[in-house]
């Protein structure tokens, strides 16, 4: 018994040892030989087997406790900037939308599932029965633009070709313009600067025009869009033509790069809406290399017509070329934004059957259109003066 108490005192003075090496580095390998030593010793002695468990859970509880005293709590941070914005999720058909509020006081937003935080259903779903909302049949369907069903690859290259045209036909008319710099000089009476105020006007003009035209064309469609936003840009080169002075050049060359910027910002989506994603890459490098052959060619062929002509013809060409293209578009240039699609598979599923329960997803959406186009105009500036650099 007395060798007994002796080899318990000297395990506990070991175990005390281990416990304040579990504090440092290497104490676990260390812990793991005690308890490993301490094995043999428990056979023989319950009380030492209680004695030292007490001993362990007083010194981990106080090392858990002073842990906790030592941790910074977590604070909820927030932007700098207290300004309203939305969130938006896509729907079925990969172009529709649903927004909320993220400073709404409603706590479950339309089409946003309280589990998951992921969309669920559109806004109105509740009252509206899946069975009827209207999508494509398949890959197949001949509604469907990227479907080979739809049309032959020659006519989906031909719609890209006319929007790649539209597009360098914009940006051939603002470089165009420097050709007719000298004429204007002479004719208006003002200085080089003056003159090249009406260049920057038109890119004004070109960089404002996406932020109404894009949300636009997400209502009514790509056609609509460009039938008018091009009808536009061509009677707005008549005035730029006949200009008497100064201030008609610089009001009409703004309004004509407003109307023609859709074609830099609606366009793309069309190469997007005819080809699967496999075959868009082709298209898609077309279309993104036509607005910059506009600025390569504008002056050389400006400077070819005011070498033998009055500047106003400059204006005279970009009058035909628009014209002509304008006409190709109304006649070769079909609807290709999905949505609108299902939205007219809706209204004729609606007027053959009697059944006013046929919904397409973009009739299911509570979006306001003028509530967007605000929203459209606002962001780029709240993302400029807002958000950190």
């Amino acid at each position: 018994m007395h060798g007994l108490a002796q080899h318990h005192q000297a395990s506990t003075m070991d175990l005390e040892k281990n416990e304040k090496a579990d504090l440092a580095p290497g104490g676990d390998l260390d812990r793991r030989e005690s308890i490993e030593s301490h094995n043999n010793l428990h056979d023989h002695d319950p009380n030492a087997e209680t004695s030292i468990a007490k001993r362990k859970s007083r010194t981990t509880n106080g090392t858990i406790n002073n842990n906790k005293n030592n941790l910074t709590p977590i604070r909820p941070t927030r932007s700098r900037s207290s300004a309203r914005s939305q969130r938006s999720y896509a729907g079925a058909d990969g172009y529709t939308h649903f927004e909320h509020d993220d400073h709404g006081d409603h706590d479950s937003p339309a089409g946003l599932d309280n589990n998951n935080d992921k969309p669920s259903t559109p806004p109105d779903s509740d009252t509206h029965d899946k069975a009827f909302e209207v999508q494509w049949t398949g890959p197949d369907d001949p509604m469907n633009p990227k479907s080979d069903a739809w049309a032959p690859m020659w006519r989906k290259w031909s719609i890209v070709i006319l929007g790649s045209g539209s597009a360098m036909c914009v940006t051939f008319a603002s470089a165009l313009y420097t050709s007719a710099y000298g004429g204007m000089e002479g004719e208006f009476g003002v200085s080089r600067l003056a003159v090249t105020v009406g260049l920057s006007t038109f890119v004004c003009g070109l960089g404002l025009g996406p932020m109404f035209l894009g949300p636009l064309s997400e209502f009514y469609g790509r056609r609509p869009i460009y039938l008018c936003a091009f009808g536009m840009y061509f009677i707005w080169l008549i005035p730029c033509a006949l200009a008497n002075n100064l201030a008609t050049m610089l009001v009409s060359r703004f309004i004509d790069g407003l109307a023609g910027s859709a074609f830099l910002s609606v366009a793309g989506g069309t190469v997007g809406d005819t080809f699967p994603k496999d075959k868009l890459s082709m298209p898609m490098c077309v279309y993104s290399a036509a607005p910059f052959c506009g600025p390569l060619l504008g002056p050389v062929v400006g400077g070819f017509i005011a070498s033998f002509k009055s500047w106003r013809w400059c204006f005279y060409v970009l009058m035909m070329w628009s014209g002509v293209n304008w006409l190709l578009l109304f006649f070769f240039v079909p609807e290709t934004y999905a949505p609108v699609l299902l939205r007219r598979k809706a209204r004729a599923l609606r007027r053959e059957t009697g059944d006013e329960r046929y919904k397409a997803p973009i009739e299911m959406m509570n979006k306001s259109v003028t509530k967007t186009v605000i929203l459209s105009c606002w962001r780029p500036f709240q993302l400029l003066v807002l958000e950190a650099s």
